[in-house]
């Protein structure tokens, strides 16, 4: 039996940064992994998901060319090529996975863990079953897409975000259940490639979790681009014919029929928890997740949890930074604890949406004194200058200390720009402390200090 410091069983964003932080620390590291390494974002989401979107991006620009002065008379999209483009990038981040692992001198192991008493990881392939002992283990199984009995998933006509990255053929007209990240990224896909698109979210509002302004800007921005966007709707039942199929949707308490070819389901992710032995252990689960500590460290001494399995937010950055915050207490290093209050979330459909903090609405209910600085792209040069001036930065501060309560921003590349609200919150810098700070001129960045100056009655280009 091959015997480990440290056995990670899941090779996500997670899994495998977890594994080299291990790694360099000294400690003898496995890696067990089902399927792909990198997991769901490297080879089913993150990545992949944005190699589309820059082909629906650029194809775009086609369509506008004229706007630049630029004039192309012919022009297409090869939907199989785009599909490919996108598999074969996933593709070359999984073998450069596969470099960093040998590079950090780390064992994986293919096949499905079981995690058994006795810090025993049991794992299964086509070929054989092997037992490896780790003096700590550390799950980061991850989630796949939530199935609900409303919307019955065949992988053909009804499906997740997986067929809906890989399908043979553009559908002419899709249905999109879910506003969140997932189901507004492949609505600007599908509609930008040319398919009809219809958006059906069950609460008031698009991206519920992003301020009540962002939500209405992507709301505004997608209908003016053929994007149906219907809210306060269910689907309660979805029926497959020859033609494709016909999902009967409830909306204000009204019963109507809406016909598409296909339907993707985009209404959330299931953690993988099933199957890999929590049982057998004795791991505690709350509501479909693992209860940990503020180190990872579940109940049973030696297993640990990081990631879509435990209830942090589940996003790529987040499941990172708990592995690397858990081998390093095991290493016994002083380590801060993770603070979820300044995570930053990314959406990358077109506007992109980027926020870090908490919404207007939010702060308000805390009982905070606010002020509040917003400053539109179309007043930015650059933004102008890229013909992309949709959007706008939302600031939101404490009158009293000026502490930075939240940063909301939707347009072109904020999800590149969101990393300095991060920072400044992080290091608790003041209103007036941004407001002092250079911005370069010409950027897209500009906006934020606008924003702030804003905040302040202090805002020069309004």
């Amino acid at each position: 039996m091959a015997e480990y410091d440290i056995v990670v069983i899941g090779s996500g964003p997670g899994g495998y940064v977890t594994a080299i932080r291990a790694s360099q620390l000294g400690f003898k590291t496995a890696l067990v992994e089902k399927e792909s390494l990198g997991g769901v974002c490297l080879n089913w989401g993150c990545i992949p998901t944005k190699a589309l979107l820059k082909s629906a991006q650029v194809f775009d620009y086609l369509k506008h060319a004229k706007n630049y002065g630029i004039n192309i008379e012919k022009y297409d999209k090869d939907f199989n090529a785009v599909i490919n483009r996108s598999r074969n990038i996933a593709n070359d981040m999984s073998r450069g996975v596969n470099f960093l692992m040998k590079k950090n001198k780390i064992d994986v192991i293919e096949g499905f863990g079981k995690i058994m008493p006795n810090k025993i990881v049991k794992v299964t392939n086509a070929k054989m079953t092997q037992d490896l002992k780790g003096k700590n283990i550390i799950l980061a199984t991850g989630a796949r897409s939530r199935e609900i009995p409303s919307i019955p998933k065949d992988g053909k006509k009804i499906f997740g975000y997986r067929e809906a990255m890989t399908l043979k053929k553009q559908p002419k007209s899709i249905i999109i259940v879910g506003s969140g990240a997932i189901g507004v990224e492949f609505a600007y896909f599908y509609n930008s490639m040319g398919s009809k698109v219809t958006l059906i979210e069950y609460l008031d509002r698009v991206v519920p979790v992003e301020d009540h302004e962002i939500s209405k800007q992507l709301q505004k921005s997608f209908q003016k681009n053929g994007i149906d966007v219907i809210t306060n709707s269910e689907v309660v039942s979805v029926e497959k014919n020859s033609k494709g199929i016909s999902a009967k949707v409830l909306t204000n308490n009204k019963e109507h029929e809406i016909k598409a070819d296909v339907l993707l389901s985009a209404v959330g992710i299931k953690s993988n928890i099933e199957e890999i032995g929590i049982e057998e252990v004795g791991i505690a689960v709350d509501k479909d997740k693992i209860i940990v500590n503020n180190f990872y460290q579940t109940n049973i001494p030696g297993y640990y949890a990081i990631g879509d399995v435990t209830k942090g937010q589940a996003l790529a950055h987040v499941a990172s930074a708990e592995g690397i915050v858990c081998v390093e207490k095991i290493a016994g290093k002083d380590v801060e604890q993770i603070d979820y209050t300044n995570i930053p979330g990314c959406t990358y459909c077109s506007p992109e949406i980027a926020s870090v903090g908490l919404t207007e609405n939010q702060a308000k209910e805390k009982g905070y004194e606010i002020r509040v600085g917003r400053f539109p792209f179309s007043a930015s040069g650059k933004a102008k200058a890229s013909g992309n001036d949709e959007g706008f930065v939302k600031v939101i501060f404490d009158k009293k200390y000026g502490e930075w309560l939240g940063c909301h921003m939707i347009g072109l590349g904020v999800t590149d720009m969101i990393a300095e609200a991060v920072l400044g919150r992080k290091l608790e810098a003041t209103g007036e402390e941004v407001l002092k700070t250079i911005h370069p001129h010409p950027t897209m960045s500009e906006a934020l200090l606008e924003a702030v100056a804003d905040a302040y009655g202090e805002v020069i280009h309004l």
